[in-house]
């Protein structure tokens, strides 16, 4: 049976004004406890497993997965979460998919390879773009929505960032044997927050000294003309039981009635949503 999208919310303007002038911005409960504990239930049992399609291992310890979505259908309800995805929505536009959803865990101890001045971490995503295009010429492609699944705490490692990066035009210093630029800060969230942050703010984990695994879904959204970084979740796509914006993320093409392609329609369904009654008083979506 196929559930409903619930109709869009339009995100709190302090959001979109925190995100224009920092690169990322919190959104206060984005989670229902009850999800948020399942959801850790689903990432302890895929890391605890001996799957390897997906498997992401980082050089600094990290495990985890790439397109968790394929492997779980526990993770599908973050997929249009109507607490998350109409910011998504305002910030880029309607014809968007996702392009990653990255669980990630993040163990507990010193730094290793990474957390070091040699290697800080400190890094902006879909790194291509910035190298093929330059540091100053690179635009906003995609953004992230990270959720923290285990314990939040002050030495749990969360994700740190530096505000107001996303506008640098050279890439920001860090000083000579420290490991973190100056002005970084690691935003103040519950385990129940998400935050959204873009391709080109300038971001690293932070270090893990709470004992347990720091573990994160991150899922990232771009637009429809980017290729996904994950698997393509083909068993997913036309899946009747999912909503048509959750099969449009998960890249389904635009099609007639019939089947046959339908050119240039650019993705009906977030559009459509996009544009009832609940939505059409914030104004059309920022670049």
């Amino acid at each position: 049976m196929t559930h409903a999208t619930l109709p869009p919310v339009a995100p709190d303007p302090e959001t979109v004004v925190a995100f224009e002038r920092d690169g990322y911005a919190v959104i206060r409960d984005a989670l229902d406890p009850e999800l948020r504990k399942r959801l850790l239930c689903a990432a302890e049992t895929l890391l605890a497993s001996a799957i390897t399609r997906g498997r992401d291992h980082g050089g600094d310890g990290k495990d985890g997965f790439r397109g968790c979505l394929n492997l779980d259908r526990a993770f599908l309800p973050l997929l249009a979460n109507p607490r998350t995805l109409p910011a998504v929505v305002r910030l880029l536009s309607p014809n968007i998919h996702l392009l990653s959803a990255h669980l990630i865990a993040l163990p507990s101890g010193p730094p290793r390879t990474i957390r070091v001045p040699e290697r800080t971490g400190w890094h902006r995503d879909m790194y291509g773009v910035t190298q093929d295009l330059g540091f100053d010429h690179t635009p906003r492609m995609a953004i992230k929505v990270a959720h923290y699944l285990t314990p939040v705490t002050p030495d749990c490692g969360l994700t740190m960032f530096l505000p107001g990066s996303h506008l640098l035009t050279e890439e920001p210093t860090i000083p000579v044997g420290a490991i973190d630029p100056p002005s970084a800060i690691t935003p103040a969230i519950n385990g129940t927050d998400a935050i959204l942050f873009e391709n080109r703010t300038w971001h690293t984990g932070g270090i893990n000294l709470s004992g347990q695994p720091r573990i994160a879904l991150m899922l990232q959204y771009g637009y429809r003309w980017l290729r996904p970084v994950d698997d393509p979740a083909t068993a997913l796509q036309e899946d009747p039981t999912l909503t048509p914006i959750e099969q449009q993320l998960l890249g389904l093409p635009d099609r007639n009635l019939d089947g046959s392609l339908a050119k240039g329609r650019g993705a009906v369904p977030l559009h459509t949503w996009w544009r009832s009654a609940a939505s059409r008083t914030q104004g059309p979506p920022t670049k």
